[in-house]
Parts: structure tokens; C-alpha cells; sequence
């Protein structure tokens, strides 16, 4: 008595952890290994727009400085324009009139694009917010923020660790499914 393939049971068949993987990405391997190598290619060679308003730019020019070298994260070069890069690091204070300029440059940029907000300031309008009509209460009213760094300022070695983060996020992307931004904040 032969088993035939078409009709095989699943309990028969020897390898059901590869028949689960293959189930789970949508029965296409190729799509899924195409997945892999493009998240792969953009995970490493992420290039950053610097928006630096305050004394986080500080400790984000120090991060890029050679005792902590982004380039082993695959961020080389901070861009001046935001038509060459994919991630916009907002390091500071943001007022009222800096929020339509900082949403232009964000819509400039080419997707899929990606937002870190780091310090206090640029989280949740820091220690300038109390007693002030003029600072946004934080980016993500008026941008989607993908990763936070939190600190005042914080350390080159956490704005790492949130490029880090970031990078863990990308990987996990299909395209597939295209990533979708909430634009209507501002």
C-alpha cells in the first residue's frame, strides 16, 4: 500500500515544522527569501537626515564621532537633503514653527522612511514644555516616530541602541504588506 502525496495526512508527513514555515509566510518561499535580502540590505545601510534643534545634536555628533562609530551600524554619513535619506533623527527642542518645516522635510523623504525622536524634548517637549506656549509636546504630534531614545541628552551609546532597534524593526517588514505611516498628525 503507497501513500500518495496529494492525499497524505498531515500526521504521515515527516517534516510538519517546515509545512508550519512555509504555511506561515503565506505558502511563497521566494517572497519570503526576497524579504530577507532587501530588509537586510536596508537595515544595514540606513542613512539618517540630522534635525538637530539642541543638546542632542551634541551626543548625536558624538555618536557619529570615532569612539563610537556609527559606520559599524551601517549609518555613514548624515544627509543634508532629505531626498537621499530614509531616517530622520529629531535630537531636540521642537517649537510651533519648526513643526511645519520638520513635516515638509518629512514628506520629502523617499519610503519607506523612518523617524527616531531622541531626548526629552523631542519625546514629550522636555523641561521647556511647563510654562511655554511655543514647544510642541512632542514629534509624534506632528510626525510618526518609529523609535524612541530617551534622556536628557542621552548618550551616543543609547541613540546606538536605538538604531540598534530600529534596525530590528526593518528587519521584520514585508513588502508584501507596505508599511504605512500616519500623515494626517499635523
Amino acid at each position: 500500500m503507497g501513500i500518495k502525496i496529494k492525499s497524505m495526512n498531515y500526521e504521515e508527513f515527516e517534516d510538519n515544522d517546515s509545512l508550519e514555515i512555509f504555511k506561515k509566510s503565506g505558502g511563497s518561499i521566494l517572497m519570503t527569501s526576497i524579504d530577507n535580502l532587501l530588509n537586510w540590505g536596508r537595515s544595514n545601510s540606513v542613512w539618517p537626515l540630522t534635525f538637530a534643534t539642541s543638546c542632542c545634536g551634541i551626543e548625536m555628533m558624538a555618536a557619529g564621532a570615532s569612539r563610537h562609530d556609527f559606520a559599524r551600524f551601517g549609518i555613514e554619513v548624515y544627509r543634508a537633503t532629505p531626498r537621499q535619506a530614509d531616517v530622520i533623527v529629531v535630537a531636540g527642542t521642537i517649537v510651533h514653527k519648526m513643526a511645519p518645516i520638520l513635516k515638509r522635510l518629512y514628506d520629502q523623504m523617499a519610503d519607506p522612511k523612518y523617524v527616531i525622536a531622541m531626548g526629552a524634548c523631542a519625546i514629550s517637549g522636555g523641561p521647556f514644555f511647563y510654562n511655554s506656549y511655543s514647544v510642541v509636546r512632542g514629534v509624534d504630534h506632528v510626525i510618526p516616530v518609529d523609535v524612541y531614545v530617551p534622556g536628557c541628552p542621552p548618550r551616543p551609546e543609547a541613540l546606538l541602541y536605538g538604531v540598534m532597534q530600529l534596525q530590528r524593526k526593518i528587519q521584520t517588514e514585508s513588502i508584501r504588506e507596505p508599511r504605512k505611516a500616519n500623515d494626517n498628525l499635523l
